[in-house]
């Protein structure tokens, strides 16, 4: 889960993370009265999207006084911004965050992320701050230090002073710097973070070592303990047809293509849109509907499908383990019927109860395609949607 920055903030502020005092606000007049609250000599108004690359997308921007607040919060607030990881449609600004104004002096990077090859939680930090960490990654990767965090001992402060001299932070800020990225781990780990991420981390004129951006993303599976954190969820920046999937525990992501997928288990739904792609389709989604489906759980998942106007046709691609086929086929038949399908469907099933899952199909009378198997399934529903 994402949450927009001003919330992350928030967050960082609780652990005695030093962030620029800030006020959201969601229409102009908001925006004047939270810069005239704050009582900077400058402002900053900045767009709040689920998204990175604001400032370069002009969602960012520096005011000497309150009419220069105004006039940019107008320009701001309502547009779409297209961002390197909106995508060519862009997302709506629908609310700001005012912001104090600082005397930079320095910009860093700070990230905390899990690194799969050593199942260790890794902090990573990088002189190179305010530019992409992909950019410092590819260009100079010899300016990213990373250090590996033991889970019984947590981060260490002398892991983390050695980051502040690597980085180069004045010596008189080192103290305050290992301050800063102790406060970052406790948060990554006590939140159960899938990242924090801080770039630009600056150093100021006033001799301080604060965020001035701050990315905090959730794992999703760790919410049910998380409530706090679920309360920040922005529902407008999220998909309409995932929000619709997570009401029936469908594990569900819209994608570019126009070949609906509906299949259980995460790893045969990675397959089935690879088997897609390599005989020319372009899948429409990934969804598993895990391995309890039952009839209205797939009747849902029709429907959540066929919701995307991309879609001009339909892969199931079911092995029935936990799951019955014959169970999925009287699901299939009854959502098939319910939603009046038009379109090429293709069912695919394989394991317990096989042959009466088949049975069902066939007397059903719908225009079911069978498939043997999933090259098969793959095979019919793209030759279908051509």
């Amino acid at each position: 889960m994402n949450i927009h920055e001003y919330q992350g903030k928030e967050i960082l502020r609780k652990y005695g993370v030093a962030v620029p005092n800030g006020r959201v606000a969601f229409t102009v007049d908001e925006a004047v009265e939270a810069a005239k609250a704050l009582g900077s000599e400058v402002s900053v108004v900045k767009a709040q999207i689920h998204a990175g690359g604001r400032g370069k997308a002009g969602g960012v921007k520096v005011a000497k006084n309150l009419d220069e607040v105004r006039t940019y919060a107008e320009e701001i607030l309502g547009k779409t911004l297209v961002t390197h990881q909106t995508g060519p449609e862009g997302k709506e600004v629908k609310r700001l965050l005012i912001e104090e104004g600082c005397d930079i002096k320095k910009e860093y990077y700070v990230g905390v992320v899990l690194d799969r090859a050593t199942s260790r939680v890794v902090m990573m930090a990088s002189e190179e701050g305010g530019t992409e960490i992909e950019e410092v990654a590819a260009e100079t990767p010899e300016k990213i230090f990373k250090e590996v965090i033991d889970p019984v001992t947590g981060l260490m402060p002398y892991q983390a002073r050695r980051l502040a001299f690597n980085i180069n932070i004045p010596k008189e800020l080192v103290s305050k710097a290992v301050k800063f990225m102790m406060g970052l781990y406790q948060v990554f780990v006590e939140k159960d973070c899938s990242i924090a991420e801080i770039n630009p981390l600056v150093t100021t004129g006033d001799g301080n070592v604060m965020a001035l951006d701050a990315k905090l993303n959730f794992d999703d599976n760790a919410l049910y303990r998380q409530k706090d954190i679920l309360e920040y969820r922005d529902l407008d920046e999220e998909d309409p047809k995932e929000i619709e999937a997570s009401k029936y525990d469908l594990s569900y992501v819209a994608l570019d293509g126009n070949i609906g997928c509906m299949v259980n288990g995460a790893g045969l739904a990675m397959s089935t849109m690879d088997i897609i792609k390599h005989y020319g389709g372009e899948p429409a989604n990934f969804l598993d509907v895990g391995g309890g489906a039952t009839a209205e759980k797939v009747t849902e998942a029709f429907k959540i499908i066929l919701s995307d106007k991309n879609v001009k046709g339909i892969f199931v691609n079911i092995f029935g383990g936990i799951m019955k086929c014959d169970v999925i086929a009287e699901g299939v038949v009854a959502a098939t019927k319910e939603v009046g399908l038009e379109l090429p469907l293709v069912v695919r099933l394989e394991g317990t109860n096989v042959d009466k899952g088949k049975e069902i199909l066939k007397e059903s009378g719908l225009a079911i395609t069978p498939a043997d198997s999933m090259a098969d399934g793959a095979q019919k529903i793209v030759e279908l949607v051509k």
